[in-house]
């Protein structure tokens, strides 16, 4: 199959031929239809997080069954499924105490049993257990979750990722109260999915930061109240001016300590931060520690304290009603072999979301 393959950090991805294995066990082969273009996978390319290379990225994703393993009881072939990274055991304990997306053992195969993708014999990395940036992905049953045929691909593949990583920090993780006041830092696919997450929830006032004019507007059009060009200004200033103290919720959308920092700072007294972003190992969250005594909150979130068998298909339902935006989120759409635009165009700030068509 061909498939997008990165060797080194700061190289282009390569289009090249990998080999990819049968399904055995509960595996599934997954004819990939579509692809988004997420920011964590330029984390990757730029350095700032590592992985065994050779690898092929990508992680947000749809596609069609094309095989299933021998144990498999959850799709069949032909089966539309969405990809989601948070592949779940099922029997741990925080599987067993609804925190799926925390599993402590995730299903792969072990270093007995042939690498799912491979060159000349040789094992690829493959990103997040899904690697979509390629014709093909095998994933374990527990990392898929089925959708009717007719749901658009493209719309889809960000539910995999970006939609439910967002849209959950809000919903499942700071579980935010109708009428409350709401800040955004970051309006790319993550941040514009929060910004839809505190619209559904029911916030009354939803602020958008970012230093890109073509997000801010978008995050207007997206159910963003108010924005803060945060390139005119201390982003905190403005905030605390808009809401006379604070938000009661605050997320970073990012990735950036320093940007973490100014999330946890925009909440009054008793409100939350919530870091979405992929902050890089040895960054540091500085905050003033007196502000804890006013019961501010700082907490993170992974991939949006999903139960993504149970999540995907509340926000489908969301989409369909019309509720939830998502062909809007899409900016640019391209082929396999347009990925490395794709990632440039991500890190310039041109785009929300670029998506890869396969079919």
């Amino acid at each position: 199959m061909k498939a997008a393959v990165l060797h080194a950090p700061h190289q282009p991805l390569t289009i090249e031929n990998v080999d990819i294995a049968s399904p055995i066990d509960r595996e599934v082969l997954v004819r990939t239809s579509a692809s988004g273009v997420c920011h964590s996978d330029v984390h990757y390319v730029d350095g700032l997080w590592t992985m065994q290379m050779p690898a092929v990225l990508g992680h947000e994703a749809a596609g069609i069954v094309e095989e299933v393993g021998p144990n498999v009881t959850y799709v069949q072939p032909g089966d539309h499924v969405i990809a989601c990274l948070s592949v779940f055991c099922g029997q741990c304990e925080n599987c067993l105490s609804g925190r799926p997306n925390l599993c402590l053992n995730k299903p792969m195969r072990t270093s007995e049993e042939p690498p799912r993708l491979s060159q000349g014999g040789e094992p690829v990395a493959q990103m997040a257990s899904v690697a979509s940036y390629a014709e093909q992905m095998l994933l374990h049953e527990n990392g898929v979750v089925k959708i009717d045929d007719d749901l658009p691909m493209d719309s889809a593949a960000l539910i995999g990722c970006g939609v439910t990583t967002g849209l959950g920090a809000v919903l499942n993780t700071a579980r935010i109260e109708v009428g409350s006041t709401v800040a955004v830092f970051g309006a790319g696919g993550v941040g514009l999915a929060a910004i839809q997450g505190a619209r559904i929830g029911g916030a009354r006032m939803i602020i958008a930061v970012d230093i890109t004019e073509s997000k801010l507007v978008t995050a207007m059009e997206l159910g963003a109240t108010h924005i803060v060009d945060a390139s005119d200004g201390d982003p905190v200033k403005a905030i605390r001016i808009l809401t006379n103290g604070g938000v009661d919720y605050s997320f970073e959308a990012i990735g950036l300590a320093d940007v973490a920092a100014q999330a946890f700072n925009s909440v009054k007294a008793g409100g939350t931060a919530t870091i979405i972003g992929m902050i890089p190992p040895g960054q540091k969250i500085e905050i003033e520690g007196r502000l804890m005594l006013t019961e501010r909150r700082l907490q993170g979130s992974a991939m949006g304290s999903n139960r993504f068998r149970v999540d995907m298909p509340k926000y489908i339902d969301f989409y369909r009603q019309g509720r939830l935006k998502l062909d809007e989120m899409i900016t640019r759409r391209g082929r396999l072999e347009d990925v490395n635009e794709a990632i440039r165009a991500m890190k310039a700030g041109e785009v929300a979301r670029s998506v890869l068509m396969f079919d």
